[in-house]
């Protein structure tokens, strides 16, 4: 098992409801499949149980610990809980992040942007602050942070497309700044996801059914047709939490089917 005697804290372990599977929950299902202990980490205590049911249901070592991370206290109690109950910390894993609300420049209200600011980047910062002292200590750790391929592609709005921007250089001074403790830090951009973040909202605000979402966005990817789905991206995250990325830090991950090679 590639995550064997690794504890890993996932941010965003539950999910909105859907169909599909969400990018947090698939990776924290992963991290233990492949052995890790994992502390799942949401604002909505009862989602994340519902992730520690299909964990321990397969086997695996979990517990739950509600917490917001736009609040500071939460996040210092994030890293101190994960070392109360493991004693260590291996692996990050930052998965919150949302879009709703966001507008083009003009039409955006600051509140809205000040929210997802606060959640997409903020958050992040304030959760890696408190686990880097953590993995100093040991001499390793693996953070990474899920930004989004609209931060170096078209994006119609501007909070997200520059949260997201903002979460690669966050992740690149890092790598820098930690590469001398032993600690890589990378970010997964994922592309177009089959995730229920990305098709309910889509469906309910645009009056459009599930499918009709699904196919717009399945044609716009050029490896055969289709998005991918939470499974891709936690299959990166795994590669990237594992000892077989062991001299990979500082890198922006894509997970997009090619399709941000698309110019024009």
């Amino acid at each position: 098992m590639r995550l064997k005697d690794k504890t890993a804290i996932v941010v965003g372990a539950g999910q909105q409801p859907g169909e599909t599977m969400g990018n947090g929950r698939a990776t924290a299902l992963r991290f233990a499949e492949e052995g890790a202990t994992v502390l799942l980490v949401d604002k909505n205590e009862a989602l994340a149980n519902d992730t520690l049911a299909m964990i321990t249901e397969k086997g695996g070592t979990a517990s739950v610990l509600a917490a917001d991370i736009t609040s500071e206290v939460d996040c210092q109690a994030i890293a101190e809980t994960c070392v109360e109950r493991y004693g260590r910390i291996d692996i990050l894993h930052n998965n919150v992040g949302r879009s709703e609300g966001d507008r083009g420049t003009a039409e955006l209200d600051a509140e809205v942007w000040d929210g997802l600011m606060a959640m997409n980047l903020r958050g992040m910062f304030l959760t890696c602050k408190h686990v880097l002292p953590v993995m100093h200590e040991q001499g390793t750790g693996a953070i990474i942070n899920v930004s989004s391929t609209a931060s170096t592609g078209t994006c119609p709005t501007i909070t997200y497309k520059t949260s997201k921007g903002a979460v690669n250089t966050m992740t690149q001074f890092m790598a820098l700044e930690n590469g001398p403790h032993g600690v890589r830090v990378n970010a997964i951009l994922p592309g177009l996801m089959d995730t229920p973040m990305a098709i309910e909202r889509r469906a309910r605000e645009r009056g459009m059914t599930r499918q009709e979402v699904r196919d717009e966005r399945n044609a716009k990817i050029p490896l055969l047709g289709k998005m991918g789905t939470a499974w891709d991206v936690a299959n990166a995250a795994v590669f990237l939490a594992s000892d077989e990325a062991g001299f990979i830090s500082g890198v922006l991950l894509y997970v997009d089917g090619a399709r941000s090679c698309k110019v024009g």
